[in-house]
C-alpha cells in the first residue's frame, strides 16, 4: 500500500490582497471592501437589539420597581425571579427559548430582556429606598401629596442610581447580544461566527469584536452625559 506524503494543510483565504491571503491581523482593503455590506449592517443590527431588550426591560424593571417598592411584601418574590432569570447562561436560554419562538428575533429578545431586568428593577429599588428622609418630610411639609413627592423628589433623588442600572443593562447587553448569531444572523456577533467558520480570519473577527467593544464604550459615555444633564444639583 503507497501512502501519498502530504504538507501541512494552509487555509485557503480567497483572493484579495496580499494581507487577506496571508490572514493579516488589521487588513484595511477587507475593511474598505466589507464595511457597507458585513460591518455597518451588524452594527446597526447590534444597535437596534440592544436599544429594544433595554427599552422593554427598562419599562417592566420600571413597573416591578414600583410594585416591590410600593408593596414590600413583593420585593422578595420579584427579586428572586429575576436572579433566577439572570443565573441561566444564554446559550441555554436560547435552547430554551427556541421550541416555542423558534430561531427568531423574539427568541434573542426575550433573552435579553430576561438578563436586565436584575440589573435594572435592583437598581431603581436601591435608588427609591435611598432617599434621605429628610427630603420626604420637607415634601410632606410643603403640603406636596404623595403623588407629587415621587414625582418631583423621589424619582429625580432616584435618577443617579436608575441611570447606574442602565449603564450597566446596556454594556451588558451589547455583550451578550453577540452570543445572539447563535439564533439568528443578526448582529456584530455574526461576522466573528463567520469568520472562526473560515479558519479564523483575524481581520473580520478584530473589526467585529472591535466594533463592539466601541459601542460599548460610546454607549456607557452617552449615559454618563445623560446622567449630568439630568441631575446638575450633583455637579454642584
Amino acid at each position: 500500500m503507497n501512502v501519498v506524503a502530504t504538507g501541512p494543510v494552509i487555509p485557503n483565504f480567497g483572493t484579495g490582497s496580499k494581507c487577506e491571503t496571508g490572514n493579516g491581523w488589521w487588513c484595511t482593503d477587507w475593511l474598505r471592501g466589507h464595511w457597507g455590506d458585513t460591518l455597518q449592517p451588524a452594527l446597526v443590527q447590534h444597535v437596534e437589539l440592544t436599544l429594544i431588550a433595554v427599552g422593554i426591560g427598562f419599562a417592566i424593571a420600571f413597573l416591578l420597581a414600583l410594585a416591590g417598592y410600593r408593596f414590600r411584601f413583593l420585593d422578595p418574590p420579584i427579586g428572586v425571579f429575576a436572579d433566577f432569570l439572570y443565573t441561566i447562561p444564554s446559550l441555554a436560554l436560547f435552547q430554551l427559548l427556541v421550541p416555542l419562538t423558534g430561531l427568531t428575533v423574539t427568541t434573542v429578545e426575550v433573552a435579553l430582556v430576561g438578563y436586565t431586568l436584575l440589573i435594572l428593577y435592583r437598581n431603581m429599588l436601591a435608588g427609591l429606598r435611598n432617599v434621605p428622609e429628610e427630603a420626604l418630610e420637607a415634601a410632606r411639609g410643603m403640603g406636596l401629596t404623595r403623588r407629587q413627592t415621587f414625582l418631583r423628589v423621589e424619582l429625580p433623588l432616584a435618577v443617579p442610581a436608575i441611570v447606574a442600572g442602565v449603564r450597566i443593562a446596556v454594556v451588558s447587553t451589547i455583550s451578550i447580544a453577540t452570543i445572539a448569531a447563535f439564533v439568528i444572523p443578526n448582529g456584530l456577533g455574526r461576522p466573528i461566527f463567520i469568520a472562526l467558520e473560515q479558519n479564523l480570519f483575524k481581520t473580520e473577527i478584530l473589526a467585529a469584536g472591535g466594533l463592539a467593544i466601541a459601542l460599548a464604550l460610546v454607549a456607557d459615555t452617552l449615559l454618563v452625559l445623560a446622567q449630568r444633564a439630568l441631575t446638575p444639583w450633583s455637579r454642584a
